[in-house]
């Protein structure tokens, strides 16, 4: 961008798990390095002028949203699987152990082809962002070569990203297994110092590595040290792994670490367990794990959408909200059968709700717990909740002066060609009604446009 860019109309913006702001008439002002230079609230449409010049804007061109669309900022996808797209509706009628053995691990080995790679990934990466996903968690393969490509491809399009080379050397099939420990944390090393090399022009790289761990049940206990070697040379570097998905996983990895208390334990045991790690799933945990989560402040991916596909469980995520968890949303795909963050708001929406009905009667005097998620808490869950979970909510998940503009322009119309979402009478609409609308009936058609740090990446408009 080399000059200003100025949005007019209405916002949608997370506060917290339990409001949001909704404005039919904002104008936010987008400076060249792509973060927010100022933001006013509720601007009639005769003082816009006016606004602007107060500003120094006068003669800048305004970017105006119509009737049935709004700003909303980007979606934040905690936890996918890129190699895995391909699979997306495979397998249904497995549990976590044999997906992993029957559909996954043979899908993830094709991608020892770099010219395999780079046809998916490239078609992977694009169907993300169109979306609406303006961050993204990679979990790559074990292929070094095969996740540089990752990264390369991520940042070409300029998502903001964390990617990592799943660490494997124990429990997969002979055609999926790193050699050694030496050589799993070698390459990890390389690909680190990859992405590190990979230009940007924000303050913050777009894309960053992140340790992966795949997890506990396919890491030794020596490749598990080697990886928390790595994390404390690097306070800033994530980690990123699976926690407590599965009964049969959970009763595994317990088997496999006798001398710990618990599968959290296992991980906190190996410095991996602090406040920049994300746990995929956690629908198991005990309390004694819930409450050493909460002390070493990492983040919960919740992904409902595979939980209920993998018939894993359905976590209890009020329940860690109200223990001051840092919560946000995950596709896991291809457990979870969409690449989009509306499918797993919807299914986070569903699981709560499954949640509410089992605990029916019962005391309500916890802010969440046992309770349905409002529109504010999917929300937040889904932008600042994820930003908080990656660690990032300082400089995205929300609308605010120095945040960078990563947003999603929503079309709630009928032009969209949505036959789910009713586009007439939007001016009678209130917009509060029409992002619960968006919520639960709407897909990558109504997405208009998707901007990262105030530069248009993708989107309907975009192609």
């Amino acid at each position: 961008m080399s000059e200003p860019v100025l949005y007019y109309g209405a916002v949608v913006n997370p506060v917290s798990l339990k409001s949001f702001e909704a404005h039919r008439a904002c104008l936010i002002a987008v400076g060249s390095s792509g973060n927010i230079d100022w933001v006013v609230e509720d601007v009639e449409s005769s003082m816009v002028q006016d606004a602007l010049a107060a500003r120094g804007y006068a003669d800048v061109q305004v970017v105006c949203l119509r009737e049935g669309e709004f700003l909303c900022p980007g979606f934040i996808d905690t936890h996918t699987h890129a190699p895995q797209v391909p699979n997306i509706g495979s397998g249904q009628e497995y549990e976590l152990l044999d997906w992993l053995e029957n559909i996954t691990f043979p899908m993830e080995s094709k991608f020892s082809d770099v010219a395999f790679a780079e046809r998916t990934y490239a078609s992977v990466v694009r169907r993300i962002i169109d979306s609406g996903t303006t961050t993204c968690c990679y979990y790559g393969t074990i292929h070094l070569e095969a996740t540089k490509v990752l990264a390369d491809i991520v940042n070409a399009c300029g998502q903001r990203a964390f990617i990592g080379k799943c660490n494997m050397d124990r429990n997969s099939p002979s055609h999926y297994i790193e050699p050694s420990v030496e050589a799993s944390i070698s390459a990890t090393k390389t690909l680190i110092s990859h992405i590190k090399q990979l230009p940007s022009n924000a303050d913050e790289p777009l894309v960053q590595p992140i340790l992966t761990p795949r997890f506990a049940i396919s890491c030794t206990s020596p490749l598990l040290k080697g990886l928390g070697e790595l994390a404390a040379a690097d306070p800033h570097l994530r980690i990123q792994t699976h926690i407590s998905e599965n009964p049969a996983e959970i009763a595994f990895t317990a088997s496999l670490f006798p001398e710990t208390s618990s599968y959290a334990a296992a991980y906190d045991s190996f410095g991996l367990l602090r406040s920049n790690t994300i746990l995929a799933h956690a629908v198991h945990l005990k309390d004694e794990e819930i409450a050493l989560i909460a002390t070493k402040k990492a983040g919960i991916s919740h992904c409902p959408t595979s939980n209920f596909n993998l018939n894993s469980g359905v976590a209890p995520i009020g329940k860690y909200l109200d223990c001051g968890i840092k919560v946000g949303l995950g596709t896991d795909v291809s457990g979870g059968y969409s690449p989009s963050i509306l499918n797993a708001i919807q299914n986070a929406s569903i699981a709560s709700k499954v949640i509410a009905m089992q605990h029916r009667g019962e005391d309500t005097s916890a802010q969440f717990s046992n309770k349905q998620l409002s529109i504010a808490s999917l929300l937040y869950l889904a932008t600042l909740g994820g930003a908080e979970v990656c660690s990032l909510d300082k400089s995205v998940g929300s609308f605010a002066v120095g945040k960078s503009f990563d947003a999603i322009q929503v079309n709630v119309r009928n032009e969209a060609g949505n036959p789910a979402v009713w586009g007439d009478n939007l001016a009678s609409k209130s917009l509060e009604a029409m992002l619960e609308q968006f919520f639960f009936c709407g897909d990558d058609r109504n997405i208009a446009r998707v901007y990262v740090q105030g530069k248009l990446i993708g989107g309907k408009e975009f192609h």
